[in-house]
This record gives structure tokens, C-alpha cells and sequence, in this order.
């Protein structure tokens, strides 16, 4: 298994119920954004800080070791995985106008 899906795996496992809420409303969201998008922006900040912390786990050693030039695209594929199961990941944040 490749390092940065190790560490998503791990990441998810470690946060599960926080991860479990953000599923039911990340779904919800799919189904209904202007409905869901507040909850959906309150439940996703958290996530986000999470994301970021492994993320910087992920490719921090490697901008210190002499190979920062891989760190961007290991970084992309760890959001990449983190898409594949919350394609709506990038919408926590967005102000949407009614």
C-alpha cells in the first residue's frame, strides 16, 4: 500500500465518528447543497483541519530531505483518495447566495 493512502486510511480510522458525521452530511449535501450547504460548511471545518494535519504529516519530511519536488504531487494524490470518497470535500467553505 502506498504512503499516502496509508496515511488516509489511518487518518479516517483514527477520526472515525468525526468522519462518520461528516459522511451522513457530506450525502446530504450531494443530494441538496443550498439545503445543507451551513451544516455542511460547520461539520467540514473540523475535517478540514484533520486533512491538513495529516496532509503536513504526509509531506513535511519530504520538503526537508531534498525532495520538496515530489511533496506537491504526493500531496495531490492524498486528495485525490480523500475525493474518491467525499467528492464534495472542496464545498466546505463556499458561501453560497440564494
Amino acid at each position: 500500500m502506498t504512503k499516502y493512502k496509508q496515511l488516509y486510511f489511518e487518518m479516517v480510522q483514527n477520526n472515525k465518528d468525526v468522519f462518520e458525521e461528516f459522511k451522513k452530511i457530506h450525502d446530504l449535501y450531494r443530494a441538496d447543497p443550498d439545503k445543507y450547504q451551513e451544516k455542511y460548511n460547520e461539520v467540514g471545518k473540523p475535517i478540514m483541519e484533520i486533512i491538513r494535519k495529516w496532509e503536513s504529516r504526509l509531506c513535511g519530511k519530504m520538503e526537508g530531505s531534498g525532495r520538496g519536488l515530489f511533496s506537491g504531487g504526493v500531496s495531490e494524490k492524498f486528495m485525490v483518495e480523500i475525493r474518491a470518497n467525499f467528492p464534495k470535500i472542496d464545498m466546505v467553505g463556499v458561501k453560497r447566495s440564494l
